[in-house]
C-alpha cells in the first residue's frame, strides 16, 4: 500500500512539472511569431512607419488620407496647358504668377482646393455620368509642389532678365501639364511614389 502511494505521489509530481517544460515553452513560441508578424506588418505599412508611437487608435487615424476624384486634377492640368502656353507664347510673366498661386494652393491644401478643381465640381461634374475614380490625394499635391517650382523659377528669370530660364522652366511645366491632360500620366505623381520608395528602404 505504502509503495503504490509512493509511486502516485510521484507520478503526480513528474506529471506536475511535465506541465511548466512543455507548455511554457509553447506559449512563448506563439508570442515570439506573434511579435515577429506584427513586426512585419509594420515594416511593410509605409503609414505606421511614419506614425508616432503611442496607441493603436491614434496610429489608426493617421491613415486616413482622403480620396479625390482622379479626373478633377486632369481638368486642372488641361486648364494649366492653356495658361502656360499663353504666358510662353506672349512671354507673359502675370499668366505665369497666377499659374504659381494656383500651384500654391494646390501644394498647400490640395489640388481639391484650386480654383481649377472649382470649376470642374461646377461645370463638369455635374455633367458626368458613372462611377467617380478616385485616387489618394497626396501624389497630386506632390506635383502641385512641383509645378510651383517650375513656376517660381520662370519667375525667377524672367525677374533676372534672363529669358532662356523663362523659357525653359515655362515650357518644362506645360510639358508635364500636357502629359497629364492628353495621356493621363502625372509625372510629378510618378516622382513622389519613386521618392517614397527610396526612402521607405
Amino acid at each position: 500500500m505504502a509503495g503504490s502511494l509512493v509511486l502516485s505521489v510521484a507520478s503526480g509530481i513528474s506529471q506536475v512539472r511535465l506541465v511548466p517544460l512543455f507548455q511554457f515553452p509553447i506559449i512563448n513560441i506563439r508570442e515570439i511569431t506573434i511579435r515577429k508578424v506584427l513586426q512585419e506588418m509594420t515594416f511593410e505599412n509605409p503609414v505606421l512607419l511614419t506614425s508616432d508611437a503611442g496607441s493603436t487608435e491614434s496610429r489608426g487615424s493617421k491613415r486616413d488620407y482622403p480620396s479625390i476624384d482622379a479626373r478633377g486634377p486632369r481638368f486642372g492640368a488641361a486648364i494649366t496647358v492653356v495658361v502656360l502656353a499663353l504666358a510662353l507664347v506672349f512671354n507673359q510673366p502675370l499668366l505665369v504668377l497666377f499659374q504659381a498661386i494656383v500651384f500654391a494652393i494646390g501644394a498647400t491644401f490640395g489640388p481639391q482646393k484650386t480654383p481649377y478643381a472649382f470649376l470642374y465640381r461646377t461645370l463638369i461634374k455635374p455633367r458626368l455620368s458613372g462611377d467617380v475614380p478616385t485616387e489618394d490625394v497626396r501624389p497630386p499635391q506632390f506635383a502641385q509642389a512641383v509645378g510651383l517650382i517650375f513656376a517660381l523659377f520662370a519667375l525667377l528669370g524672367w525677374t533676372a532678365g534672363i529669358d532662356l530660364a523663362f523659357t525653359i522652366a515655362v515650357g518644362m511645366a506645360l510639358a508635364a501639364a500636357f502629359l497629364n491632360a492628353a495621356f493621363d500620366y502625372c509625372l510629378g505623381c510618378e516622382m513622389y511614389l519613386l521618392l517614397t520608395r527610396a526612402f521607405k528602404r
